[in-house]
């Protein structure tokens, strides 16, 4: 099935869908906390830095347009300062139209998140408690039939976050639309009363959101079957799907229900996960491929979604690194600095987070294999800088290193969280940042930011530095001294 999963990746590319929902912009306070405040038994957090992206509907688009394919997003904002921050990320999306409405009826969804030391402090949600989008629901409505006008549209997604985007008359609007067009509509539900997506072709909730529609749980195997095949006399047309988090996701199919598990990962982050399984199974209904094949892909990219930071995005070629790691996951290439550069050029033209670290990596160990995934949970694609063995010798001295370059750049390119090696001759890489200019940069926990080199680079150009705490006991120089011993 890699195989084939593979290819529904290159059959699908460049196809458009059509994105219509509910739009919100997702920020991300991220900071330290050292004490407690005195006022009251809460944390301190001192802020370091923030992030915005778009969520909701904008994050199946972002998916959707990292995994190959061309977008229309049609949606509102509010006519309001968090709207025009909205717009303008949504502009810089590579591969999406965005569309969007303004309205002075309702405010713009901002979820704020407070983190520190990879955890979630806090979130606060800005928006109306009865939503309405008033006059600007026709602007939207008259959107979706100019896009599903075109002839090149394969797919319609509704993301429904009962935000006030997706009404009934927008979800007719789709539905009439598309079926002058024999266009499949995917539907992410919030309603508990699913009736209201009756004419979609498929309907994908998760397990919460599948016990809120039968009024029981569902939890295990027996429970979602029972509620699948209930939900179905009710919407015969349909195909069910829902994702079950680490049990990954059951669907009924020609009367039976099938199952189909995700493998064991280590769960980093849940924010936009749904969205990014919604994005793929609308890549294979774009692509015409069978539900199963459509399932499998979506698992295998909510998969790496979890591992990821913040509400992540899912590309083709990651997928592609997990479905063929002999021929991605093993061997990243090991390049010169000038087509370093393309490549990071070519990276950020595809809206990709570039991640950069360096170091000796004379003897690899616990410490650097912890550094490394974690610094690629935190970006699309991560660059490994090596000292070359004349740089390690001036910096450790004559008996360093104990692999040459050859060596350790060969060992670096095996590991699966790595996506290009080179090498530097300085005893720094400062000039060797300031011609990528990476997203991030990240170090381990023997420095402080003022101590990063490159960092005033980086953060000047409005990056973000991270510091991964070390491995008690883990050092290539203990290693030596241990083995002499």
């Amino acid at each position: 099935m890699r195989q084939e999963l593979v290819r529904l990746l290159d059959e699908a590319r460049g196809k458009t869908v059509l994105c219509v929902g509910d739009i919100m912009l997702d920020r991300f306070v991220y900071g330290s906390v050292t004490r407690i405040s005195p006022e009251s038994p809460v944390p301190v957090l001192h802020k370091s830095r923030v992030s915005e992206m778009p969520g909701g509907a904008g994050n199946v688009a972002r998916n959707l347009a990292a995994m190959g394919l061309n977008v229309i997003l049609v949606g509102c904002v509010g006519d309001d300062e968090d709207g025009q921050r909205l717009s303008a990320l949504m502009n810089e999306q590579p591969g999406i139209e965005a569309r969007l409405a303004r309205s002075s009826s309702c405010q713009t969804i901002v979820k704020t998140r407070f983190i520190a030391s990879n955890q979630q402090l806090l979130r606060v949600d800005t928006e109306a408690h009865q939503p309405d989008i008033g006059a600007a629901g026709a602007v939207v409505s008259s959107a979706i039939s100019a896009a599903l006008s075109r002839d090149d549209c394969s797919a319609v997604v509704i993301s429904d976050y009962a935000k006030g985007s997706v009404t009934p008359a927008i979800v007719q609007s789709c539905v009439d639309a598309a079926r002058s067009k024999s266009l499949p509509v995917l539907v992410d539900p919030k309603a508990k009363d699913l009736s209201i997506y009756r004419g979609a072709r498929l309907i994908k909730p998760n397990a919460h959101e599948l016990a809120a529609a039968v009024g029981r749980a569902c939890v295990d195997d027996a429970q979602i079957e029972r509620a699948l095949t209930e939900l179905k006399t009710q919407l015969p047309e349909t195909v069910l799907v829902v994702t079950r988090a680490e049990k990954g996701m059951s669907w009924l199919s020609d009367g039976a229900v099938k199952h189909r598990r995700g493998e064991a990962r280590e769960v980093y982050d849940v924010s936009g996960a749904g969205d990014t399984s919604m994005a793929a199974i609308a890549l294979g209904y774009a692509a015409g491929a069978p539900l199963e094949l459509s399932v499998a892909l979506a698992v295998t990219a909510s998969g790496i979604a979890v591992a990821k930071a913040g509400t992540a995005t899912v590309s083709a070629d990651e997928i592609r690194r997990v479905l063929e790691p002999q021929h991605h996951g093993l061997q990243a290439p090991i390049v010169d600095h000038d087509n370093l550069a393309k490549r990071r050029a070519e990276w950020k033209k595809a809206g990709l987070r570039v991640g950069f670290t360096n170091g000796c990596f004379d003897i690899l160990h616990p410490g650097h294999l912890k550094l490394l995934q974690e610094a690629r949970s935190r970006c699309d694609r991560l660059i490994v800088a090596i000292n070359s063995d004349a740089s390690v010798k001036r910096l450790k001295g004559e008996t360093r290193p104990i692999n040459d370059g050859a060596a350790r750049t060969a060992i670096m390119a095996g590991i699966s969280a790595v996506d290009a090696v080179t090498m530097f001759e300085e005893d720094t890489p400062e000039a060797l940042i300031r011609l990528l200019v990476p997203d991030i940069l990240i170090k381990g926990g023997d420095y402080t930011v003022e101590t990063i080199v490159g960092a005033d680079t980086v953060l000047a150009a409005g990056g973000e530095v991270h510091i991964v705490p070390l491995e008690p006991g883990q050092s290539t120089t203990q290693i030596i001294e241990r083995s002499r011993s």
